[in-house]
């Protein structure tokens, strides 16, 4: 006697009813793992702000209380062009162009050059296309440099609010990354109104973007201005902007 096996298997109608079970479970899943993605990227980036400031208080300890210079004259030797910047020493070899990129005068020459790239910017840098970028430096009131109306950087004591004065944040602006953080408005000694628009903090961590302060303390910030000099604030890019609505945010006082 035979006995007849039952083979039956999934309809059409079942096998699209599961297919549609699971479109709406990753439907549900997938903006959550998402944002869990770019809230754990946000992390990160707080944290690497973090290893700036270290970076920056044993600076000034060791250069007799005196911030880093945002950016030190360029030298040329024979063929090699040399840029150094605050988080990155650049050489070129125009005869054969080839470029070697260092830590720069922040790190006093010892870093692990990813702490200088924030893992939610995406883009190119102003500077030699340096691959570890997305952070900028308070210029404007803190770091001065070679160009600026003041080139000696500031003291630690010339800073008497060390909690409102920002030092260190996400950099961004139409162009890519660039690592000297403007003022909205020109400071006192005045400057390039066209630089300001470039210094602008970038928000792109949940359209928050993240600052470091003087006093050693990195928060997230969602509130974006966009008020600055007449003329310049149609250069402000999307999704880009400033601190606080006047220069209060970035200022020593």
């Amino acid at each position: 006697m035979k006995v007849r096996k039952n083979k039956k298997g999934f309809t059409l109608v079942e096998l699209l009813v599961v297919i549609s079970i699971i479109a709406m479970l990753l439907a549900v899943l997938l903006p959550s793992l998402s944002a869990a993605r770019e809230q754990a990227k946000g992390m990160i980036c707080l944290g690497r702000i973090r290893q700036l400031v270290l970076a920056c208080y044993a600076y000034v300890q060791d250069n007799d209380g005196y911030f880093p210079p945002a950016v030190l004259a360029d030298k040329f030797e024979g063929s090699c062009y040399t840029i150094s910047h605050w988080d990155f020493i650049a050489t070129k070899d125009w005869s054969t162009g080839q470029v070697i990129i260092k830590p720069g005068i922040l790190w006093q020459g010892r870093t692990v050059e990813d702490v200088l790239a924030c893992p939610s910017y995406k883009g190119g840098d102003n500077a030699f296309g340096a691959k570890f970028t997305g952070y900028n430096y308070n210029t404007t009131y803190i770091g001065h440099g070679f160009g600026e109306p003041i080139e000696k950087p500031a003291k630690i004591t010339d800073v008497r609010r060390p909690g409102e004065c920002v030092l260190f944040g996400d950099g961004g602006f139409d162009g890519g990354a660039n690592k000297f953080m403007r003022a909205p408005f020109l400071p006192p000694q005045g400057g390039d109104v066209s630089c300001i628009y470039a210094g602008t903090q970038a928000y792109r961590h949940r359209k928050k973007t993240n600052a470091a302060f003087c006093d050693g303390s990195s928060v997230a910030i969602g509130k974006c201005f966009k008020e600055t000099e007449p003329g310049i604030d149609r250069k402000i890019a999307p999704g880009t902007g400033f601190l606080s609505p006047d220069n209060s945010v970035y200022d020593l006082e």
